[in-house]
């Protein structure tokens, strides 16, 4: 699950990143500075769920280890 958070959190960021940096006067022009906050709330975003997800996984690996030992 991790990679998909950190998946998730890189996407958000090149999104953020390209917005600003080839788009920043169109986004101005027409009103959608609010997307490069979209971005930013997603990538910030991540970072709680990439902790769900490393819990999650050292949740399931444990549980499978005492599967195993059983």
């Amino acid at each position: 699950m991790v990679p998909f958070a950190v998946a998730g959190l890189v996407a958000w960021a090149v999104a953020g990143l390209v917005l600003l940096v080839f788009f920043r006067g169109w986004l101005t022009e027409h009103g959608h500075e609010n997307w490069l906050w979209t971005c930013l709330a997603g990538f910030l975003w991540g970072f709680p769920g990439l902790a769900v997800m490393m819990r999650h996984d050292a949740n399931r690996r444990r549980r499978r280890q005492a599967a195993g030992q059983g």
